[in-house]
């Protein structure tokens, strides 16, 4: 399967689409529903629970269950506190990063729709040169052009109400996606477009496979960890975003060596089972898909772990979609690396028999 013949024109359209809509920790089903809509031609049902969690089913009789899945909720923020000036502070849901929010346009989603606001900070000439307070949580916040509390509230705006950036998708130099939420709404994009392509090219699985887009990872994995309870797959192979350390100020001693269009990232970790681990690679040898390691030392960090230790263990895997300026509203992918995770994932499920155990000891 040639690289170039995966992303096309409506799969491209359905990536904006699912980008461009706002999905933050807990909030994940209009963004799932999109998803959903894309891959109805190409499974046989669907799963969601409680939470939001959503499973495109091929083969749902089968036994032998094989799981891949990629998370759809994106990083917020909470309004917090208003003061009696009509200010917003806010906490993190998710990884927030602090130091991108001044400037930064933002919408509040209320009952009323959305309200915009603007992360506000002191002008240059008004600070201590001296000693220049940095962006943290406590000093960031937000004005929606309010006088006070109450007009804040006569808008909609409240203590719990979840804050996203507007920001939209572009394609940079032709081949560079670039967006909030490529971590990881990549991962859902990249294992639909596997099941397209098993649609299209008329493959038939020995087993059922379980296209799961989990919520709630990006506080702990939680989505991965409820779904993987109610699916008890056999195997699940997981993807997420790593970064690429090739931009300044990354230690490659301390976070690796990845680079942005030099292929999918292979993870090894405790939670990543050997066998299933060195069929992908052997798979990618032989099909040609370039590829990265990474150590993850304890844990991957990911879903992979949630899969990896439920059940009494399944046989699980990580292959990771190299990403700059992660939790930033620039993350940026190459398209051949999206393209190359795509048919890694694409091939290794065509590698798998029914039945296998993926045992050391066989």
């Amino acid at each position: 399967m040639a690289t170039d013949k995966i992303i096309n024109k409506k799969s491209l359209e359905f990536l904006e689409k699912y980008l461009n809509n706002p999905s933050p920790t807990g909030y994940e089903w209009e963004g799932q529903k999109i998803w959903m809509d894309y891959l109805k031609p190409y499974v046989d049902e669907f799963i969601t629970d409680t939470y939001g969690t959503a499973v495109a089913v091929i083969n749902p009789k089968a036994k032998y269950k094989v799981v891949i899945e990629g998370h759809s909720d994106e990083i917020s923020w909470y309004v917090n506190y208003i003061t009696d000036n009509g200010l917003i502070y806010v906490i993190r849901n998710g990884g927030s990063d602090h130091q991108i929010a001044p400037s930064k346009w933002v919408d509040i989603h209320t009952k009323k729709g959305i309200v915009k606001g603007v992360f506000g900070w002191p002008a240059i000439h008004t600070r201590d040169k001296g000693k220049e307070e940095p962006p943290k949580l406590e000093n960031i916040f937000i004005d929606i052009g309010a006088k006070d509390k109450k007009e804040v509230e006569k808008m909609g705006v409240h203590v719990g109400c979840v804050i996203t950036y507007p920001d939209q998708f572009h394609i940079l130099n032709k081949d560079k996606f670039v967006c909030r939420a490529l971590d990881n709404r990549m991962g859902g994009f990249m294992i639909a477009e596997v099941a397209r392509l098993l649609h299209e090219n008329k493959k038939k699985l020995p087993f059922g496979l379980y296209v799961t887009n989990s919520v709630q990872e990006e506080i702990g994995l939680r989505g991965a960890e409820m779904i993987t309870q109610t699916i008890k797959p056999n195997v699940a192979i997981v993807t997420d975003v790593t970064h690429d350390t090739t931009t300044p100020m990354i230690d490659k001693k301390k976070e690796g060596d990845a680079s942005i269009g030099s292929g999918p990232v292979v993870s090894y970790a405790p939670a990543v089972q050997n066998k299933l681990r060195e069929r992908i690679i052997e798979t990618a040898e032989a099909k040609k898909i370039p590829f990265q390691r990474l150590a993850s030392s304890r844990y991957t960090g990911t879903d992979t772990d949630a899969f990896a230790y439920s059940n009494g263990g399944v046989a699980s895997a990580l292959i990771s979609l190299p990403l700059r300026y992660m939790h930033t509203t620039v993350e940026m992918v190459h398209k051949k690396d999206v393209e190359n995770v795509i048919r890694l994932i694409y091939e290794s499920l065509l590698s798998i028999k029914e039945g296998e155990t993926f045992s050391y000891f066989d």
